[in-house]
């Protein structure tokens, strides 16, 4: 079994669920992203770079789905929180499944993705 594979069943519900389905949403909706087990967290990399990332914080009750270049996002997409005082990388915050509108979680991965292929580099802070 692959390490992000692990990382996903070891996880408590509900965060198991809302972690299945954001992968599943990232897979299906850029079918060009690489999913990794970096930092013991899973990533999904365009073109070797890190777009965006799902973790659970320490002390926190909800699953982050982090987009590496969030700030350059978060005017269009106001559902990205700066959570954690974060120079670069902005969040969604998941206490369930209703918390996440599919609709426009698609297009801000559309966003994200066509922004970091124009990037020569994903951390630029």
């Amino acid at each position: 079994m692959k390490p992000v594979d692990e990382y996903f069943i070891n996880q408590k519900e509900p965060y198991q669920s809302i972690m299945l389905y954001v992968r599943s949403l990232i897979l299906n909706t850029l079918p060009e992203v690489i999913e990794r087990y970096s930092y013991k967290i899973p990533f999904y990399n365009i073109d070797k770079k890190p777009m965006v990332y799902i973790n659970i914080l320490k002390g926190r009750d909800y699953v982050d789905v982090a987009f590496v270049q969030g700030v350059l996002l978060e005017k269009q997409f106001p559902i990205l929180k700066n959570d954690n005082k974060r120079k670069q990388v902005r969040s969604i915050q998941l206490k369930a499944l209703e918390d996440l509108d599919q609709e426009n979680f698609v297009e801000l991965l559309h966003e994200a993705s066509s922004l970091l292929s124009k990037s020569k580099k994903a951390w630029f802070v």
